[in-house]
């Protein structure tokens, strides 16, 4: 490494001599020579210096006036008076205002080593320097990062008592930065509520000596309250003695926030108590105009049904609800659940006969991952979906009895276990069964539980079929008019009078449901004002079936499917009708369909093109 001097000497020949004298003890060196203030004030403007090496005395310039310049100028550049006229006071006093050192001219032998000094300790001062520069920019990004993080630290010396606070830690508690911190100064800004407990935590820490954590107020002078998070661990100081290091947290804005959600929280609340109690009101108002919804007639045979839904809505009794296919049983279902106690929570409906029997158990009650294959995750049931409502399990009859045995289980314990479970849970649900089989038939048969019956059977509904409800017929046909008229975009002023007197005079085996199709149909196909019904539709009778759908429950889900899409490709695509694939199946229409659905068949593909 080549040693840039500065030489203010006024003598060429002492400037080689230095020069060859350093070069001689293996110091490559290369030195400018000047001789006036100016010239020296320049070469240190230059810049790129390491060393300064000055006479004491020059015709024009002395040497403590370049000593002042340089330190002022480049105070990290070692400064050596070499002369030959500096006495001993002298000396001392140039090493008092910042020389490096001084050699006299008789004993040039002293440079080298005192050049090599004076640059070693020239690197340290500057390495001290690196190191505090940095240590400044590590307080201050620390500092900076506390306020930004509302965090302060703090140290507490056990056997002294003495308390270290960081500035944000003062600023946090509001106390000037010179003020002397005790554990007094503390109390006085904690909360009078927390005193105490503050109390309490400083002498299980003092004595316990572990981490801690936890979280109080502070009163300020001005009134208000902040929230702080005080968290510590035990450390021990350089002397050994047991101090606690920890940092203050203010929380403030954080718990603010918290109490703004629950605010929040408790209005949004409000507003859906006040929603639901409109809503109510809006019930109530709407059971004044149409009392049922969509259960239409006024004759003798449907008013007692409503009568006996008006008096088991309100209780948390299991009902029965049988009749014919079609008559309604679902409406019923949903008229009770939404006047009873339970309106807010769901309605689940589960058509039992659309379920393959093998899969009927997990779809009520949930299974485990794992339990079965194809259980690659848990799964919950209908019972836990209808958890504080109603369940509505339509086709009871085609229940298997192993399935049967666990809901006899819900209706007298009020529990279940998912599939490959083994933890009990609690079934908070209103159970409501429908079928339209004769099930004391079944149950001689061994195919329905007399107990299950007898659990199931607590408050009867038999819905009547259509045939016996004439009356209600006007009614029906209007209310179905309108409804399938406004989605066709058709306007019908009048009912034909021929029309009228063949839907009243027909028998309508397929009930409510049958009525519903015919005129969908008959909508679709008018072109005029003045709705008709095609009469050969009313004089056909559906095939029955001596066992309805009892031996497609038999079949299992392969066999199941086959059997449905070979009905659908017979019946073109057709479920309902007196020769659509229901009834050729010898089952419900609505029962089809969710086992089409159940077992992802493509009823389209069957229709003719």
């Amino acid at each position: 490494m080549l040693l840039r001097i500065l030489s203010l000497e006024d003598d060429p020949k002492d400037a080689e001599l230095i020069e060859a004298m350093l070069e001689a003890e293996d110091i490559a060196c290369e030195i400018k020579r000047v001789e006036s203030e100016p010239d020296f004030v320049a070469a240190l403007a230059a810049g790129n210096i390491d060393l300064i090496l000055a006479d004491y005395t020059l015709p024009s310039f002395d040497g403590l006036s370049a000593l002042n310049l340089a330190k002022g100028h480049s105070p990290d550049v070692p400064f050596i008076f070499v002369s030959g006229t500096l006495g001993e006071e002298v000396s001392i006093e140039a090493l008092k205002v910042g020389a490096t050192d001084y050699v006299l001219k008789t004993r040039l032998s002293r440079l080298a080593p005192s050049v090599r000094r004076a640059l070693r300790e020239a690197e340290e001062r500057i390495e001290r320097k690196r190191a505090q520069e940095a240590h400044r920019r590590s307080e201050a990004y620390l500092s900076e990062a506390q306020k930004l993080s509302r965090t302060g630290s703090f140290g507490w010396n056990l056997l002294t008592g003495e308390i270290y606070w960081s500035e944000e830690t003062f600023r946090i508690f509001e106390y000037d930065s010179t003020t002397k911190i005790t554990i007094d100064l503390i109390r006085q800004r904690t909360h009078p509520e927390d005193r105490g407990s503050l109390q309490q935590s400083a002498d299980r820490v003092s004595t316990e000596r572990r981490e801690f954590d936890y979280e109080h107020r502070l009163l300020m002078p001005d009134g208000t309250v902040k929230y702080v998070r005080v968290v510590g661990r035990p450390s021990n100081n350089e002397s050994g003695g047991a101090e606690f290091v920890g940092a203050i947290t203010d929380i403030t804005q954080h718990k603010r926030a918290q109490e703004e959600l629950q605010k929040a929280l408790q209005e949004i609340k409000q507003l859906k108590d006040q929603l639901y109690e409109e809503n109510v009101a809006l019930r109530e108002e709407i059971d004044k105009t149409s009392m049922f919804e969509e259960i239409v007639g006024e004759s003798t045979a449907l008013r007692t049904i409503l009568a006996r839904v008006a008096k088991v809505a309100p209780t948390d009794s299991t009902v029965l609800v049988t009749g014919e296919t079609g008559t309604g049983k679902e409406l019923v279902a949903r008229a009770i659940h939404k006047r009873s106690q339970r309106s807010a929570r769901p309605f689940v409906s589960v058509n039992c006969a659309a379920i393959p029997s093998s899969l009927i158990a997990s779809e009520l009650f949930g299974h485990e991952k794992g339990a079965f294959t194809g259980a690659m995750q848990r799964r919950i049931g209908r019972f836990e979906l209808a958890e504080g409502g109603t369940i509505f399990l339509d086709e009871i009859g085609e229940l298997p009895q192993e399935t049967q045995i666990s809901l006899l289980r819900v209706l007298q314990e009020r529990e279940f276990e998912r599939i490959g479970g083994a933890k009990a849970i609690r079934a908070n649900v209103r159970v409501i069964a429908a079928t339209n089989r004769d099930l004391q038939a079944s149950i001689d048969g061994g195919r329905f539980r007399r107990d299950l019956y007898y659990r199931l059977n607590v408050f009867p509904i038999e819905m009547p079929p259509l045939r016996e409800r004439q009356d209600d017929i006007p009614l029906l046909v209007q209310y179905f008019i309108d409804r399938y008229a406004i989605k066709a975009g058709k306007k019908i002023r009048q009912i034909h009078r021929a029309t009228l007197e063949s839907l009243t005079c027909y028998a309508w085996p397929g009930n409510i449901r049958e009525l519903q199709n015919v005129i969908e149909r008959s909508m679709i196909v008018c072109e005029t004002e003045t709705f008709t019904v095609d009469e050969s539709w009313l004089s056909q009778k559906p095939e029955t079936a001596s066992e309805p759908d009892g031996a497609l429950r038999k079949l299992a889900a392969s066999e199941e499917k086959r059997a449905i899409e070979a009905a659908l490709a017979n019946a073109q695509g057709r479920i309902s009708g007196p020769s659509g694939a229901a009834a050729r199946l010898g089952i419900p229409p609505s029962t089809l369909d969710s086992k089409i659905k159940a077992l992802r068949i493509n009823k389209h593909s069957f229709k003719a093109g």
